[in-house]
């Protein structure tokens, strides 16, 4: 559930994106309405109105998920903050230059600072953020969370480069499946890959 509750922003803007792309005419109307005041000059072409709409349904979606948090007071995690900062700068650039360019970053940035948090975490501060968010679950040696956090490091900075290499290599819309496929299918895979490995040292330390 929770799974599902994070991939709420991403999953609204892969569908409204979509909507977008198959009723252009009713996406332009609804971005000029809406949104031409946050725009520079104004409006909303007929191949911007998908993007900038799934852009501001993303962002509504960041808030109304930080929103329910703090109104169940609830812990809002770090990462969560993050993606939604990044989400409202990011966002905000895309629709106010009717780029998508910006938007097409944010993937990329939020990798990279997921990645640059576990470096400085571990090599920095001596700090395992994995070993800190795991090892409640999972007791296993010193030397197994270090290359479990290298593992991680080098996951989010490949995953920030391939975003980029499909976001500006091919289309909008391949980049938009691409970006719901990296968190629905690539991170699962990479997860119980990950449980695979883990779970043959757990054996031997149990």
């Amino acid at each position: 559930m929770k799974f599902l509750f994070d991939l709420f922003p991403v999953i609204l803007f892969f569908v409204t994106f979509k909507w977008g792309e198959s009723h252009v005419p009713q996406a332009q109307d609804l971005a000029s309405h809406y949104l031409s005041g946050l725009i520079s000059g104004g409006i909303a072409t007929p191949d911007q109105a998908p993007i900038l709409l799934a852009t501001a349904i993303a962002m509504l979606a960041s808030v109304l998920q930080i929103g329910y948090l703090l109104a169940r007071r609830k812990k809002v995690d770090a990462m969560l903050w993050i993606s939604f900062i990044i989400i409202s700068v990011f966002g905000s650039l895309t629709i106010y230059f009717h780029s998508e360019t910006f938007i097409k970053w944010k993937p990329t940035v939020l990798y990279w600072c997921y990645g640059a948090a576990l470096f400085m975490g571990q090599y920095i501060f001596r700090k395992n953020l994995i070993r800190t968010a795991m090892e409640s679950q999972i007791k296993m040696p010193d030397l197994i969370w270090s290359r479990l956090g290298i593992v991680w490091i080098g996951y989010c900075i490949i995953m920030g480069f391939a975003n980029i290499f499909v976001a500006f290599n091919f289309s909008t819309d391949t980049w938009v499946n691409f970006k719901l496929i990296s968190i629905v299918a690539i991170m699962p895979a990479f997860v119980v890959a990950q449980s695979l490995f883990l779970s043959k040292y757990m054996e031997e330390t149990a």
